[in-house]
This record gives structure tokens, C-alpha cells and sequence, in this order.
């Protein structure tokens, strides 16, 4: 038996597009798949999303683009970090990339989108240059589009202003919260990253903005032992049994990525939730049973009912964080892709 089970479920990618079209009503969608399509497997999710209806894949690094280059042949594909070294960038022309520019040094001979700080106060000019010809896209990025409605108004007045004059090139500054709050800054394109994997933006049940979980992790119980009161489970005795109490111990931890600290968080056990109790290891956690259970039974670390939004919570993050920290080496954890 493995001691876990990642699924990812493509149909889930590619009806989260479809949601995302759907409020984008006529602007493209462009899938961030960058950190390894935020833990689901970038080649994978971006395959998925471009039958889905996506028209653009968005990476961080000209490594991550030509990785789907190699896989997924003639997708557009744009890096939205910097290109460090001119080897980079002669390996991001030959692959055919579309690269973002944060400083008034335009590189020639390949497809460049200029990005405006309006407020993100990270990457970005301060103003924009006269846009050359193999200028291609105007962007911004959104600093607080899930928390801030004010100061996200104000950034997407300042980016329709300053990209006014050149409505010709394609213009682009929603992520995946201003796609879902903020029609008006959907201008030709939504970058969207935490929704296409049905994680909500906002902390909350991604069933409210109609969006589904791509991403199911699963174990199940290794061992279960009764703990009279005054025994303990885990390091450092967090965990302290004051009447005879039945745990379970799951052979996953945080060398898998489950985090150590979401102790205190739920998990389902037999499909009830259960808590996580003690210390999380590298390699193991313990869960409350409220009654003996047999060695085998399955365990729902994440999907089905158990979201990355309340693990978050519990670590005092945020559910993005959560999924990209999940382990998919294959001599720790088993990967499956279902295509529901």
C-alpha cells in the first residue's frame, strides 16, 4: 500500500475555466501554471487548460516555459518574472516564449509584454515607455484584489489611463480575485492561477464562486492504538490523553508536505472528520479517533469535503501556500490523473 495517494482531476481544471470564461464574458483566459502548476503538475493543468479554452500559459521563469514548450508544442506561453542573463535569454527566443519587461531595456527579436506598477510596488515601471514593435501586451498586477476594494479600483483606473493610448496591443491586469470581483479589469485578459485549480482567492469555500478542487490526497490509517490517560502521541508530548483515547497514526508528514503546523486542523477518516493532534512529523501524524478503527482505513488529507482554505487557516496562510508545499516524489507518494 502507498503511503499516499495524489489524484488530479482535469476535468475539474477545465470546468474551473470554463467558469472563469464565463465571468470574463469575451476577454481570453491565460492559465498560471508556474511552481509546477501550483503543486498539480504544470504540464498536466496546462494541457487541461488549454482544451478548456485557455489561449495563454503564464510562467515565472523561462525554465518553467520551456518545459511546456517541450511538452505542449506551439502554446503561447509568457514568463512573468525576469529574464536574469542574456543565455536566458537566447534560450527563451528559441523556444518561442513572449517575455515581461520591468525596466526601460526592451529585448529585441522576441514578443515582450510591459509591465506598469500601479501599486503592487514589486516588479514594474513607474511609467511606461513609448511601446516598441515587438511590443505585444500592456500588464499590471493586482496588490489586494481579495481584501482591498478601494486601493484595487484605484489600480485598475490608473492602468486604463496609462495604457489608454495603445488599445491596440492587449491589455491584461486581473488575477484570479479581480477576474471574479472586478469586471473592470478584465480588458482583454484574466491571468488566473489559484481558481483554475478550484481554490478560492478569497479563503472561503471555492464553492461559492462555482469552483471545484482539482486536487485529492489521500492515505490512510498504518496503525491505531488506544491511549490511556496520561499517554501521549508525538513529539514533545503536545498531545496528552486525559481518558482512554483511540488514535490513529497516518503515515504522511511534512516530508510529504503536510504541514507541521496544521496540527489542530481536520482531516476525514472513514469520511468523518477527525482532528490532528500532537506533533506532525516528517513522516507521520496522529488523528483522533472517536472509536477503534481497523489498520487500512482510508484518510482524506485534502478533496472531497476537506479544503486547502481550512488547512490554511489553522497554519495562518494561505491555501496557495498549502498546495504547492505537497510532495509528489514518487518513492514517497503515489500520483494519479483522472479525467473526470
Amino acid at each position: 500500500m502507498q503511503r499516499s495517494e495524489l489524484t488530479i482531476d482535469l476535468g475539474a481544471i477545465r470546468r474551473n475555466v470554463k467558469r472563469l470564461l464565463d465571468v470574463l464574458a469575451g476577454a481570453e483566459l491565460w492559465a498560471v501554471v508556474k511552481a509546477n502548476g501550483y503543486g498539480h503538475g504544470a504540464v498536466d493543468v496546462a494541457a487541461a487548460a488549454l482544451r478548456g479554452g485557455a489561449t495563454m500559459l503564464c510562467v515565472a521563469t523561462v525554465g518553467e516555459g520551456i518545459e511546456l514548450r517541450e511538452a505542449l508544442g506551439q502554446a503561447r506561453i509568457l514568463v512573468m518574472g525576469p529574464t536574469a542573463t542574456s543565455y536566458e535569454l537566447a534560450l527563451a527566443r528559441e523556444a518561442g516564449l513572449e517575455l515581461t519587461v520591468f525596466d526601460d531595456e526592451i529585448p529585441e527579436e522576441v514578443p515582450v509584454h510591459l509591465k506598469l506598477n500601479t501599486g503592487m510596488g514589486r516588479w514594474g515601471l513607474a511609467e511606461l515607455p513609448e511601446p516598441t514593435g515587438n511590443v505585444v501586451g500592456l500588464m499590471s498586477h493586482l496588490a489586494s484584489a481579495d481584501c482591498d476594494p478601494e486601493f484595487t479600483r484605484e489600480q485598475i483606473r490608473h492602468f486604463a489611463e496609462a495604457t489608454e493610448p495603445y488599445r491596440h496591443l492587449t491589455r491584461h491586469l486581473a488575477n484570479s480575485a479581480g477576474t471574479l470581483r472586478y469586471p473592470e479589469a478584465h480588458f482583454d485578459a484574466g491571468r488566473c492561477g489559484v481558481a483554475i485549480y478550484g481554490l478560492s482567492p478569497f479563503g472561503s469555500d471555492p464553492a461559492e464562486d462555482g469552483l471545484e478542487p482539482g486536487l485529492h490526497w489521500a492515505s490512510h490509517l498504518a496503525q491505531v492504538r488506544l491511549l490511556a490517560p496520561g499517554e501521549s502521541t508525538g513529539y514533545g508530548r503536545r498531545f496528552v490523553a486525559e481518558q482512554p483515547t483511540w488514535v490513529g497514526i497516518v503515515p504522511v508528514g511534512y516530508g510529504d508536505g503536510f504541514r507541521r503546523d496544521m496540527t489542530g486542523t481536520e482531516v476525514r477518516v472513514a469520511g468523518e472528520p477527525r482532528p490532528v493532534v500532537g506533533t506532525v512529523s516528517m513522516d507521520a501524524l496522529a488523528v483522533e479517533l472517536d472509536r477503534e478503527l481497523p489498520v487500512g482505513t482510508p484518510v482524506t488529507l485534502l478533496g472531497h469535503g476537506v479544503l486547502a482554505e481550512d488547512h490554511a487557516r489553522v497554519a495562518e496562510t494561505i491555501n496557495y501556500e498549502i498546495v504547492c508545499g505537497i510532495k509528489s516524489d514518487p518513492t514517497r507518494t503515489r500520483r494519479v490523473i483522472v479525467d473526470s
